[in-house]
């Protein structure tokens, strides 16, 4: 009888996920897109005529496959139809406002420069991330700062903004100094020996990871390097997953993807407890008084503190560990990442343009002499800020700024509908000519001279608003040193074998990586 009993009940279970999975399937698949689409065409938005439960992804990827598919020259910067070539398609049948569908996702394209920013200033907490991207990178960075919606964002921002904020800010130059320092020797001990060629990507890729690990995580480099790697891997799968379906429970189903996606992620969690506990165990020894004051200390004090306290936020927020591992992924990810490619393509810039090498050569000699930069001189490069903006506005860590809207809002003369999801195309809006002029596609770092730089509001590669990049402040710095560093201890042109293909693997990367020559100067 309690066999017939348990029998019964695990069916009953199993027929209620079922019909909850069809409720959600129904409601996220063909109610409410119906419900957005019907609303945006009586505004008079349109656009690409979207096939049944697959929307325009097969058209959006056959589009990439053809663009993407051979290297361009090394001085063609105008790489929005490589990258983007269903937005040049779209917007020239329907115009700047276009709708296009991702499976059974509708994506407003929007390029107007004030409604955009009306949406990322005045609707920062009711717009956000949508339910595909967070289980898109559930299993990736997890619902770290960058994936957090609402008050539960609020919370999260509030606690780890004042790692990368003021004197702890200024704190971290001198890491930095030290470990561009360690590079530097590093590549003039592979020059000494007889090497010419560097593939510079790798090496902004290494020194950005130690700088992030030195100054957020107190060292651990062999645990770092790991977490570096299984985080590269976890990158690739959910790039590559993210162009196909994502059904309500899906993430349940035992396919190679969920398999290989959960056990990378296990495995990098259980690094990140063997950080997090030997902090924690110096605490009980008496070894340390606090945590530490870097940002996994900052998360640790901070949840020690509301345990302490036995109370939770108003909305009940809870900073546990599983949060921590998410915001320690979240950096470790975009606080090296972003930057080794702003490096990356700086370089690479600077490596065809010796002239502009040259000037900025000669700047950081004449404001610091033979000392390491220091963050009180790094105002005083002015043209080095041009060049590192100008590298940001042709190259872009992000090719576009998603937004969901979570309840009706207003933008100018526009409804959006709960439930729309917004899509700016930020490298689109940075290659205009309608913003930037005839020469948008050209390196041109003299747009953004002070007394000449009316376009600040078309540049926006942090983001914008109060969910903009919390740690932009501390990747220029970091930037700006390490530049400033290398181009006074060597000389460098592009390589032959460099093959310029820029191609998105969640960020904008150089496909074949970015070769150079390197030459010492006395």
């Amino acid at each position: 009888m309690a066999a017939v009993v348990v029998v019964v009940l695990l069916a009953l279970l199993v027929a209620l996920f079922a019909a909850g999975v069809a409720y959600e399937t129904i409601i996220c698949y063909f109610l409410t897109p119906r419900r957005i689409k019907q609303a945006m065409e009586k505004q008079g938005v349109h656009g690409p005529k979207p096939r049944f439960l697959i929307g325009n992804m097969m058209d959006v990827a056959a589009m990439l496959a053809r663009s993407t598919a051979a290297p361009i020259d090394s001085g063609n910067h105008g790489v929005v139809p490589r990258l983007l070539p269903h937005f040049v398609a779209w917007s020239r049948v329907y115009g700047k406002r276009f709708i296009f569908w991702n499976g059974a996702e509708p994506r407003l394209c929007l390029t107007e420069i004030e409604l955009i920013r009306e949406l990322l200033w005045k609707y920062s907490t009711k717009a956000g991330k949508s339910w595909l991207q967070q289980e898109g990178s559930k299993h990736f960075i997890g619902r770290g700062v960058l994936m957090a919606n609402g008050d539960d964002w609020l919370h999260q921002r509030g606690t780890v903004a004042p790692a990368f904020m003021g004197e702890k800010l200024k704190s971290h130059a001198g890491h930095v100094v030290e470990c561009t320092k360690q590079l530097l020797q590093k590549l003039a001990d592979e020059l000494a020996a007889g090497r010419i060629e560097f593939e510079i990507g790798e090496y902004m890729s290494q020194l950005t990871a130690d700088i992030i690990l030195r100054t957020e995580f107190g060292g651990s480099h062999d645990k770092g390097k790991q977490i570096f790697h299984l985080l590269r891997l976890s990158q690739r799968l959910c790039a590559r997953a993210s162009r196909h379906l994502c059904f309500p429970g899906s993430r349940f189903l035992p396919s190679k993807y969920n398999r290989e996606i959960k056990s990378i992620k296990m495995e990098v969690e259980r690094v990140l407890m063997e950080m997090i506990q030997r902090r924690k165990d110096n605490v009980e020894i008496g070894r340390s008084s606090s945590y530490g004051s870097d940002l996994l200390g900052t998360l640790l004090n901070e949840m020690q503190k509301k345990r302490s306290s036995s109370s939770l936020s108003g909305n009940g927020f809870s900073l546990n560990l599983q949060v921590i591992m998410d915001e320690c992924k979240t950096f470790l990810f975009a606080g090296h990442e972003t930057t080794a490619l702003l490096l990356t393509w700086t370089v690479m810039l600077l490596a065809t343009n010796p002239a502009w090498q040259d000037r900025v050569r000669a700047e950081v000699n004449r404001v610091c002499g033979a000392c390491a930069p220091s963050p009180d001189r790094l105002s005083k490069l002015s043209l080095l800020n041009m060049v590192i903006k100008e590298s940001l506005r042709l190259y872009p860590p992000a090719s576009v700024l998603p937004r969901m809207a979570f309840e009706d809002i207003k933008l100018g003369d526009l409804h959006i509908p709960k439930g729309l999801s917004i899509w700016i195309p930020m490298l689109a809006i940075h290659h205009s000519e309608e913003l930037w002029g005839e020469d948008a596609s050209e390196f041109k770092p003299q747009r953004f001279a002070a007394k000449s730089n009316s376009n600040g509001r078309f540049f926006i590669p942090f983001g914008a608003g109060p969910r903009n990049c919390v740690g932009q402040a501390f990747a220029m710095m970091e930037a700006k040193i390490i530049l400033a560093m290398l181009i006074t201890r060597f000389s460098f042109v592009i390589s032959e074998n460099y093959r310029h293909a820029p191609v998105i693997v969640l960020t904008i990367k150089p496909k074949h990586g970015v070769q150079i020559c390197l030459k010492p100067l006395d």
